[in-house]
């Protein structure tokens, strides 16, 4: 059995440089963060004496007899993709909800990856689960997506993350102190509006025409070198916070469905008991909220937004791990031999059967 953990995401800079009808272009960049907030996949060979060769438990169940049954996208595509062919049994948990703006999809996506890689018996390198991730959401599963989120959730870390037109990509750790990692820590704030939406919808909303949204990704891309300046040189770190309300200005002019009238509402309260500024954390239309708040301001904040989920959070730098592996008895040739001859359901062996 496998248990593999891999983190959410925040991004603070530079979200809509990373699709790669942009950075393949022009380059791309983001800085963000993973959390202490996780998804966790649990796989384990399934024993043959089932009539499913596949089980999956996620907000649904599923009991297949094939890969093509599968309703889940990103099994599927998954277990495709590593030309998975033993009967295998997944189980996901998760601290955050899905469809939330904290990168869910591409960290269950990288931690089933890794979960079944190392089941397989094989440890890829970040780099690789990184790049096969991208690869399985952005061209077999067909969806709007970037490219951050697969790169965040195998990395781990607070990450200045480099998006190349030839598709290379690069991930420079943010070197500062412990101390100025947790002052930054200290004055932000989580906050989960109920809101779920799909990140995809959403992006298709400004991606299929992003050139047209030229002067924001690049002033985006600004704020981004701005924002590295002020965390490096010392300056006060409210600068910071005053950024992420500039751009957060900036993404929704992207869309009209970036924010919404309630978004909207919460946002501004929250400035009015005394935020310096926020985002929400993904794409747009709901999810988390992300706000940058100076410590004497923080009760007031969470009195005004008490109808919303106050989420603690801390910086984490491991990314997706392999948190537990106890090898098992290989099901293999059992398998073989189930094949060769299947198991008869138990009303075709009743006349068998004498009473003594």
């Amino acid at each position: 059995m496998i248990i593999s953990r891999t983190p959410f995401r925040i991004s603070f800079f530079g979200g809509g440089t990373d699709y790669p009808a942009w950075y393949c272009n022009h380059g791309g960049a983001v800085l963000a963060t993973t959390i202490d907030k996780y998804c966790y996949l649990t796989c384990r060979y399934l024993p043959p004496f089932f009539e499913h060769r596949i089980r999956i438990v996620y907000s649904n169940i599923e009991n297949c007899k094939s890969i093509g049954e599968i309703k889940h996208p990103a099994v599927r595509e998954v277990l495709r993709y590593l030309k998975f062919e033993r009967g295998v049994e997944i189980h996901h948990d998760g601290d955050l909800p899905a469809r939330s703006g904290m990168g869910s999809s591409s960290a269950f996506t990288v931690g089933l990856l890794h979960a079944l890689y190392a089941l397989m018996g094989k440890m890829p390198s970040k780099h690789q689960l990184a790049m096969e991730s991208i690869q399985i959401e952005q061209e077999l599963l067909k969806e709007t997506v970037g490219s951050q989120d697969q790169v965040s959730a195998a990395y781990g870390g607070f990450n200045y993350i480099c998006f190349m037109p030839n598709k290379e990509i690069s991930v420079r750790p943010v070197t500062l102190s412990v101390e100025r990692i947790q002052e930054l820590n200290s004055y932000l704030m989580l906050f989960y509006t109920g809101i779920k939406r799909t990140a995809a919808d959403v992006a298709e909303s400004y991606v299929g025409d992003i050139e047209s949204r030229r002067r924001q990704l690049r002033i985006m891309k600004d704020l981004l070198e701005e924002s590295i300046s002020v965390l490096n040189t010392g300056r006060d770190l409210k600068e910071f916070g005053q950024l992420l309300s500039e751009g957060w200005q900036l993404k929704r002019s992207l869309s009209t469905v970036v924010s919404n009238s309630m978004v909207d509402r919460i946002y501004n309260e929250a400035i009015s008991a005394g935020a310096l500024g926020g985002k929400l954390t993904g794409a747009g239309g709901g999810g988390f909220l992300l706000l940058f708040v100076p410590h004497e301001h923080q009760n007031r904040v969470k009195e005004i937004l008490s109808g919303l989920i106050y989420v603690p959070f801390k910086f984490e730098s491991m990314g997706s791990q392999i948190i537990f592996f106890d090898p098992q008895e290989d099901y293999a040739e059992l398998e073989r031999e189930a094949a060769k001859r299947p198991i008869q359901p138990f009303q075709e062996l009743e006349s068998d059967v004498k009473l003594i």
